[in-house]
């Protein structure tokens, strides 16, 4: 009886051994998407809503949030 207890130490010690070299190697994760530049932001010209430069609706020098927007401006 006492050599299955000392079997069974030993090998709780080993698998939490284990375990924690486990825990060590496991390389960090990346935190997420990495955006290299800043989007540029513009106000709308009809409600002042402020939308990236890559969706905004242009009318000549000025910026819309929506084609509606734009519309309303008479533009």
């Amino acid at each position: 009886m006492k050599y299955l207890l000392l079997l069974l130490l030993v090998g709780y010690v080993v698998w939490r051994w284990r375990a924690g070299q486990r825990a060590r190697t496991v390389p960090p994760r990346p935190a997420g998407p990495v955006q290299t530049e800043p989007i540029a932001m513009v106000a709308c010209a009809g409600c002042g809503l402020h939308v990236p430069i890559t969706q905004a609706v242009t009318a000549g020098a000025q910026y819309f949030c929506s084609a509606s927007h734009r519309e309303a401006a008479g533009v």
